[in-house]
């Protein structure tokens, strides 16, 4: 198996999966009690922490230790703030911040190799009030996170941009279209810096298990928006080719933000499933990792079409007949190359939806 330690059993006879999961925790200090609660009762392999709030020195590493994680973080006293937890290791760090602008000290951003995944913990800046320098300020932010997720998605791991990132994409994921309209969350700058994200090949982990929406991850502390469920999805894990291609689940762990003195967000997270041979998830193939390096570009972009089209958005700005010939060329490829472990089925698969 690719992915070693704790493993979720999945109830679809799927066999063992990993879960990875997102939360805000509002303050690690306050919430500490409710962190180790969860940690204890859901089990997560992979955990990334987002408003830690806390500088490096005063991050409460021992707890989570004893609670059987190893953890990294990037901390700040008083606001934002990340981290990493592994269940029963110690993420390898990779990169604590992103490049662009030296004179940004926020910590909002760490990434780390764990149980052979790629992961990024992200908190990205919130934006009110918009206009202004905040919202500019975000919608540089996400622009210079798009720059290292493309380099990652290069690489051609299984990785996973997981966090708050202050974006609610669509009109369906947000309780009112109203009262958020003026908001940063759902300006068309922030939504279109969102979409860019996806068009270039990442998944959104909880939208391909509730495409209808109404699935929140937020609720406000003000305004009784909790007992009203009057939320919002804002928490995101985005998967690369490789991971969505081992997708089993994404939820979210609702009743956590019911508890007392809970986080204002509850925790999101996403199953998937290791081992280099085909399985069913759900009516959709996962396919096996090609053997031959000069396949795997070539059927990542592949993966990638498909998934957009279901989605039913644009491969990269190309037009319907552009889609037609991107999938033949996909198509020719894999016909002339070795095809042992890319199941035939699927290459007919996608010729038909094509």
């Amino acid at each position: 198996m690719l992915w070693a330690g704790h493993r979720h059993w999945n109830r679809n006879g799927l066999g063992q999966v990993m879960r990875i999961a997102t939360f805000n925790i509002n303050g690690i200090k306050a919430r500490l009690p409710r962190l180790l609660e969860w940690l204890d009762e859901t089990r997560p392999d992979i955990a990334c922490l987002q408003e830690i709030k806390t500088s490096d020195e005063t991050f409460p590493a021992k707890d989570i230790e004893a609670a059987g994680y190893g953890v990294i973080w990037h901390g700040q006293k008083g606001f934002n703030g990340v981290a990493i937890l592994a269940r029963g290791e110690t993420p390898v760090e990779v990169r604590r911040g992103l490049e662009g602008e030296p004179e940004d000290e926020h910590s909002r951003y760490l990434e780390a190799d764990v149980k052979g995944v790629r992961v990024a913990s992200i908190y990205l800046p919130n934006g009110n009030p918009q206009p202004g320098p905040k919202f500019d300020y975000k919608l540089r932010w996400m622009k210079r996170l798009r720059a290292r997720a493309a380099e990652i998605w290069a690489e051609e791991v299984p990785a996973i941009l997981a966090g708050d990132y202050n974006v609610i994409p669509r009109d369906d994921d947000v309780y009112s279209v109203k009262a958020m309209a003026d908001d940063a969350l759902m300006q068309p700058e922030s939504r279109a810096a969102y979409r860019r994200l996806l068009a270039d090949g990442w998944t959104d982990a909880l939208r391909s298990r509730h495409p209808a929406g109404g699935v929140w991850t937020y609720w406000d502390y003000q305004m009784n928006a909790w007992p009203r469920d009057a939320g919002f999805r804002i928490d995101h894990l985005l998967l690369s080719p490789a991971a969505a291609d081992r997708l089993v689940d994404a939820q979210v762990d609702k009743a956590f933000r019911g508890r007392e003195k809970a986080s204002d967000h509850a925790p999101t997270w996403v199953e998937l499933r290791g081992g280099g041979r085909a399985v069913w998830v759900g009516s959709r193939r996962a396919l096996p990792t090609p053997s031959s390096p000069r396949m795997r570009g070539s059927i990542s972009r592949l993966r990638t079409a498909l998934r957009a089209w279901e989605m039913g958005s644009r491969f990269r700005g190309k037009d319907e007949k552009g889609w037609i010939s991107e999938c033949r060329l996909m198509r020719h490829v894999a016909r002339q190359s070795d095809i042992a472990k890319f199941k035939h089925s699927c290459i007919m698969a996608a010729w038909q939806i094509c």
